[in-house]
């Protein structure tokens, strides 16, 4: 429904490179890989072909618990060589796929990496643990991002709307009348108190906002609303002179990093040119908590700190730097909606049931938590549903009148 929007508004979308295999790993105090840069794709490969190899040693040993037909052995023992590169014994000793010291081009022989990281030292490094969030449904390797910047689709939204939004509105309440709605808000700046009335009201603000709003809501729905816990996350944006991390062939994507920063994500656009800006870290949780609740300042300070233990240019580049943090933005109050499987059991039906002709809608009232589709996708169902309502409105009415 997002990219429908952006076609149909015009905005034009380009390639977001969310997995690389070039970025790297690096994980501070653990083990003998601790505080090296390793690329992705060395661990991805190890890990692959260590597990592979165990797999098909049981599978010849008969040491699995699962039957197989000795057809299915040998298709398993076929796969299992392929997933893990394994050579004809069954074991694996690296290969290409880890990357190269000299890479293959013309006239000098490729040379491949150093010996494989041992299985032992993978596990105690927990690098491998991070792999797993790349197969997530809304985690896919390539992605697309609109050019620009994310807010290029409200502002194209926007733009089909001349003099129908009204910037700058606090809500203070959100009443029922006999027969439709009443939003009392605070103006812009210096803007008194102002009122508008409605039909129906789609509220779309956020949870840990709207439940300090005074609204004519049940109390089963205020305990709902109040119910829901928000991510805590931020993140902070670095410009830099050069785009150094190009020249260590890493073009978009994102190191991973047990440090709490947890990610420098390198942009999808841009390649080649002179400056970059990169996303100096994107953490969640306490990490999100901790450096949030440094100063603006100290939050740059931190991020280059960390970020030079991977880029030798970090300091030397850097020109400028804008952070956030969700949690502790006003009209935020969090990132997103976090919902437990019980909330989702709980709360979430009684969130999704509209209040009189008060709607709810938003990225929390979606599975797509987080997303502008979720949000999209809760926006048109609490449409369908006045437009259903104002149906049956008028064919009752027709009904009466017959």
């Amino acid at each position: 429904m997002t990219i429908d929007y952006c076609r149909e508004l015009g905005v034009p979308l380009e390639i977001f490179t969310n997995t690389n295999e070039t970025a790297y790993y690096f994980q501070e105090n653990v083990g003998a890989l601790a505080n090296k840069k390793i690329r992705k794709q060395e661990i991805k490969a190890d890990i692959r072909g260590h597990v592979s190899e165990l797999l098909a040693k049981a599978v010849n040993q008969s040491a699995l618990d699962m039957p197989l037909s000795s057809d299915d052995v040998e298709r398993l023992l076929g796969y299992l060589r392929r997933e893990g590169d394994l050579n004809a014994s069954f074991s694996y000793t690296g290969s290409g796929r880890r990357g190269y010291k000299e890479l293959p081009g013309a006239g000098l022989t490729p040379e491949t990496l150093d010996s494989i990281h041992s299985l032992s030292d993978i596990l105690k490094s927990e690098m491998a643990n991070n792999i797993s969030s790349e197969y997530s449904f809304d985690q896919q390797v390539l992605m697309f991002q609109p050019v620009g910047g994310m807010d290029a689709i409200p502002k194209a939204l926007e733009s089909q709307l001349p003099g129908k939004i009204t910037f700058g509105a606090e809500v203070r309440e959100i009443r029922q009348t006999g027969d439709g709605v009443r939003v009392v808000y605070k103006g812009k700046g210096n803007g008194g108190m102002k009122e508008i009335t409605g039909d129906y009201c789609i509220c779309t603000i956020p949870l840990p906002v709207l439940k300090n709003i005074p609204v004519d809501f049940s109390s089963e729905m205020q305990n709902a609303i109040k119910s829901i816990g928000y991510a805590t996350t931020g993140k902070i944006g670095l410009q830099f002179k050069s785009r150094f991390w190009e020249d260590e062939r890493i073009y978009g994507g994102m190191t991973t990093t047990n440090m709490d920063i947890s990610q420098i994500w390198y942009p999808s656009s841009g390649y080649g040119t002179k400056k970059g800006l990169l996303v100096g870290y994107y953490n969640f949780g306490g990490n999100a908590v901790s450096v949030g609740d440094l100063s603006l300042t100290n939050r740059e300070a931190h991020a280059l700190s960390q970020g030079a233990k991977i880029h030798d240019k970090y300091r030397s580049e850097f020109e400028t730097s804008f952070s956030l943090a969700w949690h502790k933005i006003k009209y935020n109050e969090g990132g997103w909606a976090s919902y437990s499987a019980s909330d989702r059991q709980n709360y979430y039906p009684i969130l999704n049931k509209p209040q009189g002709r008060i709607y709810l809608a938003g990225e929390h009232l979606s599975y797509m938590t987080g997303w502008m589709s979720g949000a999209f996708e809760s926006a048109r169902i609490a449409v369908s549903q006045i437009h259903e309502d104002v149906v049956k409105g008028s064919e009752s009415a027709v009904s009466k009148v017959g």
